[in-house]
């Protein structure tokens, strides 16, 4: 009975939040777990040992109030037997009488002390529920915190992640940006190679044809340009000479 209530008493006693702190620091509610089944498993015994202490105090109550009421009846009888003479009887009674007397007494020193261990034991009981009580709620809070404390680890987890992605995919996307414009770049140089090509080409071409509208102009003017229909009689002419020629 003794290692039991001292070991009830090393429960009732135990700093809760050193445990809870210890948990925190294995970030797990394992510890939690293991302190409550030990608080259940000392309850439990506890409340058997209470029973059964509480059951020999009942037992310690019955067997005291049995002797002190055959006592209490001898004594009475002993006074009879005196008032009539009977000095045999009574001495038998008298002796009777303190034999119950003491046994009287032994059950109510244990009826008393058994009490008073029933009674600690029914005081430890109460604490031992109170602090299970206690340590079940500091366990649904322990791992409402882990799991709180979980979900934010992984939503900075989640959020390095994004970032890295974002980081490395601006980096990537500036690279790729970056090769495409110097490509555009090039075949912007290459369009206008071609283009200013052409246009001196153009220019080249339209310069020429304007000198010539030019030169054609001044050739009427001076007179020196021959009629279109005169061209026609010296072809016509050429052309009837060689047939006659053949």
């Amino acid at each position: 009975m003794a290692s039991l209530l001292e070991k009830t008493q090393t429960l009732i006693q135990a700093n809760l939040h050193e445990m809870v702190d210890r948990a925190l620091e294995a970030n797990s509610v394992a510890v939690m777990k293991q302190y409550a089944r030990d608080a259940e498993k000392n309850l439990q015994d506890l409340e058997d040992a209470a029973a059964t202490v509480g059951g020999e105090v009942k037992t310690m109550e019955r067997k005291y109030l049995e002797y002190k009421k055959k006592a209490d009846q001898l004594d009475r009888n002993i006074d009879v037997f005196l008032m009539q003479g009977k000095e045999d009887l009574a001495r038998a009674a008298q002796n009777e009488m303190n034999s119950n007397r003491r046994l009287q007494e032994q059950y109510h020193e244990q009826w008393v002390r058994q009490k008073r261990e029933y009674e600690a034991l029914l005081n430890a009981r109460l604490k031992l529920q109170a602090r299970l009580k206690e340590i079940r709620q500091e366990q649904r809070e322990l791992e409402s915190l882990m799991k709180l404390a979980k979900s934010k680890e992984q939503t900075v987890k989640t959020i390095k992640s994004l970032d890295d992605l974002v980081g490395a995919g601006d980096a990537d996307m500036a690279r790729l940006g970056e090769s495409i414009r110097s490509r555009l770049d090039k075949a912007s140089a290459h369009a206008e190679m071609y283009a200013s090509r052409l246009d001196t080409q153009m220019d080249d071409v339209l310069g020429k044809g304007e000198l010539d509208i030019q030169l054609e102009e001044r050739k009427r003017r001076l007179g020196l340009a021959q009629p279109p229909s005169l061209e026609l009689e010296d072809e016509g002419e050429d052309a009837a000479a060689m047939s006659s020629d053949i």
